[in-house]
């Protein structure tokens, strides 16, 4: 068996709940798949192919016990896809039809129980993987806020899958409500979907806070041990005033975030930052300070309120991005060696930045715990695995028009082919697999 087949195998044995997904090639073409909308570059020892076409805004790739792939079409519903011995689809039915699914999806560990969120509403349905067919469909979280972020990311925990990690981003630049937490925006809240009332929780006032001042941490991850790794997408039109002196910083900062989120059976009410503290992408921006790379700062320092008062309450950032990338979802890979981060792209910054897959190389520690290699001052903490030609050219006109494709979704596959992508690019929702020669 090739070692990357065993080392999915390995990967599967472990969680104790994909042990029975068959191992499948990687195919090079599927026969009725277009090509590529868009061109794209690769890294050395990668390799690329479009397995899927004609959906419709992909945004959330989960699979279930049986290696059967499921996805989140933003305003069309979640579609579920079978695969052929050749590693290709070889069928697709909609599992889930309405408008009104936009964004979140994940599944419970066993395959039992999916769930699905739109802007305001997490629901929850009994799921069968043999059949594919879902049924007991329940209210878990109602009355989410709407605004500008209006993707809702769920994830069950995996160590203890009663409990649901449930997302809402702030809703403007400076959400400046959003400091309390009653609010229910820039933040992350828990909820025991198993005591959920007939009607759900009400997300602003029950549930139990993981984490705020978070402006959109739109994609979390569990690492092997169950800690929770979140990517936060930073705000825009940024100036700095210091001194009287007002000076425009918006090109290379604020950076965006990878933030260690933390045990969620054991983390509460931990603080970001948000929306007083950002963090750093490029300290040329901050001269006359001793601000580095993933420090944070304010916006208009004074005597009372300060970059030291940030640095000093708000939970710092493990490492940070190019500011704009728009990081959505990430992933690991079967042994945890790297994080995958799918980078959205920008548009409030010339040149565009974003329009990208990267690669994080993480360790295990000697304490048994999982952290990023690069320090976390490191400007070379990733790298590009698969991006748009030239990403200063791409537009973002919009959320999802581009000239370019916009990445969301990553999902590691447990079959073996590598990682599953998505975009989705209001021209045609695609899904590609990255796989590592």
């Amino acid at each position: 068996m090739h070692l990357f087949k065993i080392v999915a195998v390995a990967a599967a044995l472990a969680s104790g709940t994909e042990a029975a997904v068959r191992q499948l090639p990687k195919p090079a073409s599927c026969s009725g798949v277009a090509n590529f909308r868009y061109q794209y570059k690769l890294e050395s020892g990668w390799s690329a192919m479009k397995i899927a076409g004609g959906l419709k805004q992909v945004r959330t790739i989960v699979w279930d016990t049986e290696g059967n792939m499921l996805v989140s079409q933003n305003t069309r519903g979640i579609s579920v896809h079978t695969f052929g011995d050749s590693g290709c689809i070889n069928s697709t039915t909609m599992l889930i039809s309405g408008n009104q699914i936009n964004h979140g999806l994940s599944i419970t560990p066993d395959g039992k129980t999916l769930y699905a969120s739109s802007e305001t509403t997490l629901w929850s349905w009994a799921y069968d993987p043999l059949t594919r067919k879902i049924s007991n469909q329940k209210t878990i979280v109602r009355g989410m806020s709407t605004g500008i972020h209006s993707s809702r990311t769920v994830a069950v925990v995996p160590q203890q899958p009663n409990l649901v990690l449930l997302q809402v981003g702030s809703n403007s630049n400076f959400d400046m409500a959003s400091q309390q937490p009653g609010t229910g925006r820039a933040i992350i809240k828990i909820f025991d979907a198993s005591k959920a009332p007939s009607n759900g929780f009400n997300y602003n006032t029950e549930g139990e806070v993981y984490g705020y001042g978070l402006r959109n941490e739109i994609g979390f991850t569990a690492d092997p041990n169950g800690v929770f790794w979140g990517v936060e997408n930073s705000g825009d039109d940024f100036a700095r005033t210091e001194n009287g002196q007002r000076r425009d910083i918006h090109i290379d900062n604020p950076a965006e975030k990878l933030n260690n989120l933390g045990d969620p059976l054991t983390v509460r009410n931990a603080w970001y930052g948000y929306p007083t503290c950002f963090s750093v992408w490029n300290p040329a921006n901050f001269p006359n300070s001793n601000l580095k790379t993933g420090s944070h700062f304010v916006v208009s320092p004074n005597s009372s309120y300060n970059d030291a008062t940030c640095n000093g309450r708000a939970v710092p950032p493990r490492l940070t991005f190019q500011a704009h990338s728009a990081p959505i979802a990430n992933t690991f890979d079967s042994d945890a060696k790297n994080m995958y981060v799918t980078f959205h792209g920008s548009w409030n910054r010339q040149p565009a930045t974003g329009f990208k897959v990267v690669q994080i190389p993480f360790t295990k520690l000697a304490n048994g715990t999982y952290e990023p290699v690069a320090p976390a001052d490191s400007m070379t903490g990733y790298k590009d695995i698969f991006s748009a030609p030239n990403p200063g050219s791409c537009t973002a006109n919009g959320l999802t028009m581009s000239n370019c494709f916009r990445l969301t979704a990553a999902a590691w596959d447990p079959a073996g082919r590598g990682l599953f992508v998505g975009s989705d690019n209001s021209a045609e929702g695609e899904i590609y697999v990255l796989t590592p020669n």
